[in-house]
Parts: C-alpha cells; structure tokens; sequence
C-alpha cells in the first residue's frame, strides 16, 4: 500500500495514518493527548532548543535511516552545548507513493532510536505532497542544560587539546556508496552521542568547547571555531582516525576525510591538564574505542587552522568550499 493524498486531507484517511501507525509506535503521555501543543512539566534548568530538517536519500542505508538519524542528529545538537535531551517534536513531510511498510519500518526505527536517547517526542504533524515516493522530516528538540562546564563564555586557551571521538568519514562514504551502487561494508556512523559526552562532564573534564562533526567536516568545523575564538590550531594528519576502507574509498574518489560529514563523531577542546584523562575516559565508551588527541591549540589573538603533514611538511586547512555531498542528512 502507498501513500496517496488522501493521507494529508486531514480526514478519516489521515486520522487511520496517525492510529495505526505513527501512534502505534510513538504513544506516550505526552502524544497521546492528541492536543494542538504539548503541556511539558516545569524544570529547575535552563533549557536548551534546536531544529533539524532531514533530506537523506536513501531513506534507508547500511547503519541507519533517515527516521533514527532524525533522533539521533537533534539529540546530539543538544548534547554539544551539554544539554541532556528530555522532548522532541516531528513533522513528516510524506511524498505521494511513499511505500507505507518502509514508512512503517522508519517510523519504528525513529521510536528505538527515541527510546534508547531517554527522549519523548510530544508532538508531531503529517504533511502529504506530491512527489516520487519519498519523505522528509523535521524535527525540534528541548534539553535539560544540566551540566555548567560548558557555558556561553567559555575561554579556549594555549596548549588546549583537540579531541576527536573516532574516525572520519564513514557516513559520507556509506551514503555515496549507496548512491553510486559501489559495493563494500561501510557502515553509517549514525548514533546518539550521549553515553560519551555524558561521561566525559560527569568525570569534570574540563571542556571548552564541543561540536558534532556533520556537513563540510572535521575541516569547516575547526574553522568555525577558531574564527569564532580567534586561536590557532595545528592538528597532525598522522593522528587523525580513519577507517582503512574508507580511506581507500577516499583514495579511488579524490575525498578528503577532513571534509566528508559523519553522523556519530564529535570533536571537543578541553584543557591541557585534562587530556590524557578525557581520551581515556572516551576509549571506555562504546562509541569512543579509536577517539584520538589529533592537536592542540597553538595561538590565541590569530585566526588560523593548520595540518602537519606525515612528511613533516604543513598546509593550511580551510573552510568546504567546493560543493558537499547534497541529501546526506
């Protein structure tokens, strides 16, 4: 069966879609009430919101699909400002065609992934528009602002380690190899990055900063930020985790793992002092076993990311400025 307009005409059909199937595996207290805005309890934190639209095509990859990457990718936003993730909202955009047991396995997917972040989603809408059979969803997400190491004012300063979580690439490579039929077992990164970023603030690393590495790459994300502080870096191409068959994937294309998005990786600046103990503490992970010290903050008052080449030589990272791999998340 397939999703015809009549799914989107706020009738009979649509009210079938929402029972049957989207509150078939998303029911709780919130959602169930069925009311135009959900009544959330007070909260003795400060609260921390985000939004996210997800593109992907293919709906569905090796390691994920677009409805646990739509968990996964608002749970994570929160957690880089050291927000714990408590309610989520999703708005289905459904192309007319829409194969319902795919949608059926996605929406599924969405509830395990919801489960498994500690999250509720309050709230939802179902759009249905003309189109070739695909899907688009949209998602907010509130947190809990439970941990305080990581503030508006937060000072990065000389000597700071770079930190990234585990190798580079392997959502961009999965979802290219899907599109262009290349067989191999890349698998998507896609995952809450929670268990890891929790351990790291409950065991007071000092952090200054976190961000997840997703469109444009480690590379655009580490320019962002010393723009944003004005410091120098210098990372050591040797340190930098890959995985040896998407490298070879990146050797055969011409990719640069600097630049290609993940899904399940971040990278944190944290104190000196504090290094050793925070790579520790993220090799204990499940989601941290090849996280890596790949540099360190070199400068402060200049704005500038460079790389350390094997040879001993170094370049000048920048920002993507070639066109990204478009529909990836």
């Amino acid at each position: 069966m397939k999703i015809v307009m009549a799914h989107g005409s706020g009738g009979n059909a649509t009210r079938e879609l929402i029972r049957n199937l989207f509150q078939k595996y998303l029911s709780n207290a919130y959602l169930d009430k069925m009311e135009d805005s959900a009544s959330l309890p007070k909260s003795e934190f400060s609260l921390a919101l985000t939004t996210d639209t997800f593109v992907v095509t293919p709906l569905e990859f090796p390691g994920g699909d677009i409805g646990k990457l739509a968990v996964c990718g608002t749970v994570n936003d929160l957690w880089m400002v050291g927000a714990e993730p408590q309610y989520l909202t999703a708005g289905f955009i459904l192309e007319e065609g829409l194969d319902l047991e795919l949608l059926e396995r996605i929406v599924k997917s969405l509830s395990l992934a919801a489960q498994e972040a500690g999250i509720y989603i309050v709230a939802g809408d179902t759009k249905v528009v003309q189109g070739n059979g695909g899907m688009y969803i949209n998602t907010t997400g509130l947190g809990f602002k439970k941990f305080q190491q990581l503030t508006d004012g937060q000072t990065v300063q000389k000597n700071d380690a770079i930190i990234v979580s585990g190798n580079l690439g392997d959502h961009h490579a999965c979802i290219m190899s899907q599109r262009m039929e290349i067989k191999n077992s890349i698998q998507s990164d896609c995952a809450n990055l929670g268990p890891a970023v929790r351990a790291l603030l409950e065991q007071g690393i000092r952090v200054r900063i976190m961000r997840d590495i997703t469109r444009g790459g480690l590379g655009t994300v580490l320019n962002e930020i010393a723009e944003a502080k004005q410091v120098t870096m210098e990372i050591e191409e040797e340190s930098i985790p890959v995985h040896s068959e998407v490298q070879s994937f990146c050797d055969i294309l011409g990719l640069d793992p600097l630049y290609m998005a993940n899904e399940g990786k971040f990278m944190c600046i944290v104190a000196k002092e504090d290094e050793e103990k925070a790579l520790e503490i993220l090799k204990n992970t499940k989601l941290g076993a090849n996280a890596r010290i790949i540099g360190h903050i070199i400068d402060t008052g200049r704005y500038l990311v460079t790389l350390k080449t094997r040879l001993g030589g170094r370049r000048i990272i920048d920002v993507l400025y070639s066109e990204g791999l478009p529909r990836i998340c």
